[in-house]
């Protein structure tokens, strides 16, 4: 099998630059960044026949007696590595992940998300998506025991005269668009030393590997300016966690499929369709757009964070409809809040899309819309409005997804059974741990 034309165009890159290196990017079930590093010379044989390796020393890739894979790099996420300097010119790509005999593994994040938005296309149907980054900026990563100390004592959107996070933003925002990655805004969180970087709207595979770039790209600037970043969703008690609020949309061709001039917040009937069926199906994907322990103090300890299932165009809807941009179809809209920073993204935008897809098919109705904050709706007014929580623990989540049959169907059978066992371990490990606030309790009582 020949080479095509951007597999050519990516040699001559390489040999031009002088690149020494070639990194193989792909991630886990998890969402952790993996990579292989090859030389140029290897390259060829990397598009024509790919790289072998041990699948079944990932978690969750292959079963023991399916071991072998094959690591091919995707030609089109071809970029160089800004860090690594002129000294030594590093490229990178994302790759695919194939059976010996050249089929897509089915356990592999990437195919599972070009699986759902094949399903997508075959309703005539383009996945857009639009993340908003959040991150926090510790002094150091060694605790040794206390609470991590952030780099500013700043709020929202406040400028910091030489501060650490406003040198941070320009670095981070300069690499990524060295690599060719759009960025709309930048600027301070709500959190002491918390920032936020918004990407700009993409495919939703673009947009995956995206995000595996960016924290690539802030941990490694964190790390040149001796700092450490972390995506953690609530690494402070008192302050807002990590969220990853998603903007989504479908587009059919050049025309925008939630955009209907005249109709409530312009939304066109396929947006509220979409809408409704993630909210129907918000508690089944909860364990994936939200996949750690740590999750879940995000989302239930305020500070805007979405805690029940409702839609709105306030801060606090798990669903909510932005602004309307006069003029401007393309920006008709649905935003998804519930999502975290540490979530896989290939896997929480199959799982979304999925979901969304289901209420278009199913005609799903939205429920009223939630005018006012839901936190401060009485108990009784959210039973009568039938707003419903999201589930409140890793655990809970696990027993909704483990009986969902579009969940299953999404990340396909190898992926949801390893998922599920999985985090059931981390939540038995959790509820072993003893901490310092039962400590503390213990000491002062008894």
């Amino acid at each position: 099998m020949g080479l095509t034309k951007q597999q050519e165009a990516v040699l001559r890159d390489v040999d031009d630059r002088d690149v020494r290196f070639v990194r193989l990017w792909f991630p886990d079930i998890m969402g952790r960044l993996k990579s292989v590093a090859i030389v140029p010379d290897e390259l060829d044989g990397a598009f024509t026949e790919g790289i072998g390796f041990d699948g079944s020393a990932l978690e969750g890739f292959s079963r023991v007696i399916e071991d072998d894979m094959v690591l091919r790099p995707d030609s089109s996420t071809y970029s160089l590595l800004p860090w690594r300097g002129e000294v030594e010119p590093t490229g990178r790509m994302f790759c695919d992940v194939l059976t010996p005999d050249g089929e897509p593994a089915a356990s592999y994040p990437r195919n599972i998300l070009a699986r759902t938005l094949a399903k997508a296309r075959e309703r005539g149907f383009t996945f857009i998506v639009h993340p908003e980054m959040e991150f926090y900026l510790f002094r150091s990563a060694e605790l040794d025991g206390k609470p991590p100390v952030p780099v500013d004592d700043a709020g929202y959107f406040d400028h910091v005269n030489g501060g650490t996070a406003n040198d941070f933003r320009r670095s981070a925002v300069q690499m990524l668009e060295s690599m060719g990655i759009s960025v709309e805004f930048s600027h301070h969180e709500a959190g002491p030393g918390q920032n936020e970087i918004d990407l700009r709207y993409a495919d939703a595979m673009t947009m995956a590997d995206n995000v595996m770039t960016f924290k690539a790209v802030v941990k490694e600037v964190a790390i040149s300016q001796g700092v450490h970043a972390t995506f953690m969703p609530k690494p402070l008690a008192e302050h807002p966690g990590n969220g990853m609020h998603t903007h989504l949309s479908l587009f059919e061709g050049e025309d925008n499929a939630f955009f209907e001039a005249g109709a409530e917040y312009q939304l066109s009937t396929t947006g509220r369709q979409f809408a409704a069926g993630l909210l129907h199906h918000a508690p089944e994907i909860a364990a994936v757009t939200n996949q750690y322990v740590n999750s879940y103090k995000r989302l239930w300890t305020g500070h805007e964070a979405p805690s029940y299932i409702s839609w709105g165009r306030t801060g606090t809807a798990l669903v909510r409809v932005p602004q309307y941009k006069s003029g401007k179809e393309s920006s008709a809209r649905i935003e998804y809040r519930g999502m975290d920073s540490c979530a896989n993204p290939y896997l929480a935008y199959s799982v979304l899309l999925a979901a969304g897809l289901k209420g278009i098919e199913e005609g799903m109705e939205l429920p009223p819309e939630v005018e006012d904050d839901v936190w401060d709706l009485s108990r009784r007014e959210r039973s009568a409005m039938g707003i419903e929580p999201l589930p409140a623990s890793l655990s809970e989540a696990l027993r909704c997804m483990e009986n969902s049959e579009l969940v299953a169907d999404t990340l396909g059978e190898e992926v949801f059974d390893f998922y599920l066992r999985d985090k059931a371990r981390e939540w038995r490990d959790y509820r072993a741990q003893v901490t310092a606030y039962e400590l503390d309790g213990l000491y002062t009582q008894t």
